[in-house]
C-alpha cells in the first residue's frame, strides 16, 4: 500500500509539473500581433497569433484598465503560412467590439500589447507627429536642434553657368539620416502634404509658426511645412529654364555629425560649399558611378503639381495673392520645361553605387497637367493630362517582386486621382481601372501570407505599404467601391504592429507600444532624443540586407527569433537598410494618418 501511495503521489507531482511546463512553453511560444495604434469603431479588427505548436480554443479581449474580459472569440487557423520558423498562424477576429476604450488580447497565458478602439483612444492626431518629424529634418534653421546649417549650399555642376558657380539653394529638408537634399523626394513630399490638406483640411491644427517654433500663426502647420518645401523648390528653379535637382552627394556619408559642423568636403573645405547638381536631362556623375537620364519631366511635373496646388491654397484659403502668383508662375514654367524634356532625371552618387533610380515620368506630368487644368480650365492641360495618363497607365511596382531602389517612385500615381474629377465617364473607368489593376496585383501577393501584406520587400518597403494604403483610400473616394477596404486596413495594421516583429514602423507611435528607437540618424545618435513620427525604411529581403556594404548591428538583435531567410527587420542603429527614417516616406504617410485621425477644428 505504501509503495502504491508513493507511486501515486509521484505520478501526481509529475502530472502537475508537466502541466506547469506545458503552460510555460505555451505562453512563451504564442505571439500575438495587433495594430498597436488601434482601430476605429467600424474597422474590421483582426489580430494575428503564431506559434511553433498548434493552438486550439478561444482568445479573449480584456479591458486594459480593469482586466475584465469583454469578448471571447474563436482562434481560427490561417489557410496560408508565412515566412520563418513558425508553423502555425491564426486570425483573432474581434470586429464586433465597437465600444471605445483601451484593450488587450489574451491567448492562454500570453497577452498582446494594449491598443485603443475609437478615434479618441487611437489615432487622434498622429499625423501631426509626422509633420513634427518633417520639421526636425529641416536644413537651414532647424527648430528641433535650434541651429542653422548649410548656409553655403551650393556650387553648381552640369549647369549652363560655369561649374562651381555659387547658387543659393539653402533650405529644404535633409533627406533621411544623412544630410543630402533631393528634388526627387522633396517635390513629392511638398506636393503630398499640400494634397493631404486639400483632401482633409479639418484634420490639421495650428500650434507652430513658419519657423516651426511653438507659437500659432493662423496657418495649419502642414501648410507651414509644405511652404518650407515650396520655398526651396523656388530656389532650385532658379530661372524660367533652370532647375537644380540635388545638393550634396555620398561624400556626406562620413558617420554621424551635427549639421552645422558638417565635416564633408566637396572641394571647398569641410563645412563649406556643397555641390548643387543641375537637371540637364543627361546621365551625371563626377566619378565612375553614372546615373541614367533621358529628360527632367519627373522632377518638373511633380514640382509643377506642387506649385499649382499651392497657388490655389494661398489664393483661396490664405488670402496671399502675391505668393499664389509666384507659385502659379513657377507651375507654368516647370510644366513647360517637363513637356520640352520628357523623360527622367535620377539621383547622383559619387563614390558609392547607390542612388535614386527613378525611371518613370508620365505620371508626374499627368499630375502637373491635372492640377494646372483645375486652376485654369485650359483644355490643353486637360488633353495633356489624358495623354500622359494613358502613357502612365498601370506602370507600377505592384506586379514586381523586385526593383531597383526608387525605380517606380513616388510609388503611387496621384495624377490618376487628380484627373478623375475632370473627365468623362469612360475615362473615369479607365483611371479607376489603372488603380484597380495595381491593387489586384498586391491583393494576389497578400493572399499568400497570413498578414495579408501586399508589398515586395525591396528597400523602403514601408513606403510601398503607405502608397498601397493611400491608393486604396483614393480609389474608394473616386468610385465609392469599398471591396478593398479590409485589405487596405491590413496594410495599415502591418505598419502599426501587426507584423512578425510586433513593432510599429513609426517612431514613438504609439508612445506606449513597441516602436523604432535605435534609428539610423544623426539627430538620435547625437542627442539621444526621440522624435515622434518618423517612418523607417522597413523590412527588406534577407538577400538585400546581406548584399549591402557597411551594415552591422550595434546591439544584439532583439527580434532574432522572428528573423528568417526571406525577410528581416532590425531596430538597430547599424542597419541603415531597415531602420533609417526618411523624410519623403513620412510625408507620404501624413494623409493616411490624417484619414484615420480626429478633426482638429473646434
Amino acid at each position: 500500500m505504501r509503495s502504491t501511495k508513493f507511486l501515486t503521489i509521484v505520478s501526481l507531482l509529475l502530472f502537475i509539473s508537466s502541466v506547469s511546463i506545458a503552460s510555460e512553453v505555451d505562453g512563451d511560444s504564442i505571439f500575438i500581433r495587433v495594430n498597436q495604434a488601434g482601430y476605429l469603431k467600424e474597422d474590421t479588427k483582426v489580430a494575428i497569433a503564431f506559434s511553433e505548436a498548434s493552438v486550439k480554443g478561444n482568445f479573449s479581449l480584456h479591458d486594459a484598465e480593469t482586466g475584465k474580459r469583454i469578448f471571447r472569440g474563436k482562434i481560427v487557423p490561417s489557410e496560408v503560412k508565412v515566412w520563418g520558423t513558425f508553423s502555425h498562424y491564426y486570425s483573432l477576429d474581434f470586429s464586433e467590439v465597437k465600444t471605445p476604450g483601451r484593450y488587450f488580447i489574451k491567448v492562454n497565458n500570453n497577452r498582446s500589447k494594449s491598443f485603443g478602439i475609437g478615434r479618441e483612444h487611437s489615432y487622434k492626431d498622429y499625423h501631426e507627429d509626422l509633420i513634427g518629424f518633417m520639421r526636425q529634418q529641416r536644413c537651414g534653421y532647424n527648430p528641433f536642434l535650434d541651429m542653422v546649417c548649410h548656409q553655403r549650399d551650393g556650387r553648381s555642376m552640369y549647369g549652363p553657368m560655369p561649374d562651381s558657380t555659387f547658387v543659393d539653394v539653402s533650405g529644404g529638408w535633409h533627406d533621411a539620416g544623412d544630410q543630402l537634399k533631393y528634388l526627387i523626394t522633396s517635390s513629392n513630399a511638398t506636393a503630398r502634404m499640400l494634397k493631404a490638406y486639400e483632401l482633409a483640411p479639418d484634420k490639421f491644427g495650428d500650434k507652430v509658426n513658419e519657423l516651426g517654433q511653438e507659437q500659432p500663426n493662423g496657418i495649419p502647420e502642414v501648410l507651414d511645412e509644405a511652404k518650407w518645401g515650396l520655398d526651396w523648390i523656388h530656389k532650385m528653379h532658379a530661372g524660367p529654364n533652370m532647375l537644380f535637382h540635388q545638393v550634396a552627394d555620398d561624400r556626406d556619408h562620413l558617420g554621424m555629425k551635427w549639421p552645422d559642423k558638417d565635416s564633408s568636403d566637396y572641394g571647398w573645405g569641410p563645412n563649406s560649399y556643397r555641390v548643387a547638381y543641375f537637371a540637364n536631362g543627361k546621365p551625371q556623375g563626377l566619378r565612375e558611378h553614372k546615373s541614367k537620364a533621358t529628360g527632367i519631366a519627373n522632377l518638373a511635373g511633380r514640382s509643377a503639381a506642387a506649385m499649382a496646388i499651392a497657388a490655389r491654397i494661398w489664393r483661396e484659403e490664405l488670402n496671399d495673392p502675391v505668393f499664389a502668383e509666384k507659385c502659379e508662375k513657377a507651375a507654368f514654367e516647370l510644366y513647360a520645361m517637363g513637356k520640352e524634356q520628357e523623360g527622367y532625371q535620377q539621383g547622383n552618387s559619387y563614390g558609392s553605387p547607390y542612388r535614386y533610380n527613378e525611371d518613370t515620368w508620365a505620371d508626374d506630368m499627368e499630375w502637373g497637367a491635372a492640377e494646372l487644368f483645375k486652376n485654369t480650365g485650359d483644355q490643353e492641360f486637360l488633353e495633356d493630362a489624358k495623354r500622359y495618363a494613358k502613357l502612365a497607365n498601370t506602370v507600377s511596382w505592384t506586379d514586381k517582386e523586385d526593383a531597383e531602389h526608387y525605380r517606380y517612385y513616388p510609388f503611387i500615381n496621384v495624377g490618376h486621382f487628380a484627373l478623375y474629377e475632370h473627365v468623362d465617364e469612360e475615362t473615369k473607368k479607365e483611371l479607376a481601372g489603372y488603380y484597380r489593376t495595381g491593387i489586384e496585383h498586391a491583393l494576389e501577393r497578400g493572399a499568400k501570407n497570413a498578414f495579408q501584406i501586399g508589398v515586395p520587400f525591396i528597400w523602403c518597403s514601408n513606403n510601398l505599404a503607405v502608397a498601397l494604403t493611400t491608393q486604396m483610400i483614393l480609389y474608394e473616394k473616386m468610385t465609392g467601391d469599398t471591396q478593398y477596404h479590409d485589405f487596405m486596413l491590413a496594410q495599415r495594421d502591418w505598419l502599426l504592429g501587426r507584423n512578425p516583429w510586433g513593432t510599429s514602423m513609426f517612431m514613438n507611435i504609439p508612445e506606449t507600444g513597441e516602436y523604432p528607437e535605435d534609428v539610423h540618424t544623426s539627430v538620435w545618435y547625437l542627442t539621444k532624443k526621440e522624435v515622434p513620427g518618423g517612418l523607417v525604411d522597413g523590412p527588406v529581403y534577407a538577400s538585400v540586407y546581406n548584399s549591402l556594404t557597411g551594415l552591422h548591428l550595434a546591439e544584439p538583435d532583439e527580434f532574432s527569433k522572428f528573423q528568417n531567410d526571406f525577410v528581416v527587420y532590425h531596430d538597430d542603429f547599424g542597419d541603415y537598410s531597415t531602420n533609417e527614417p526618411t523624410m519623403d516616406g513620412t510625408a507620404g504617410a501624413i494623409f493616411m494618418m490624417a484619414y484615420f485621425g480626429e478633426s482638429q477644428k473646434q
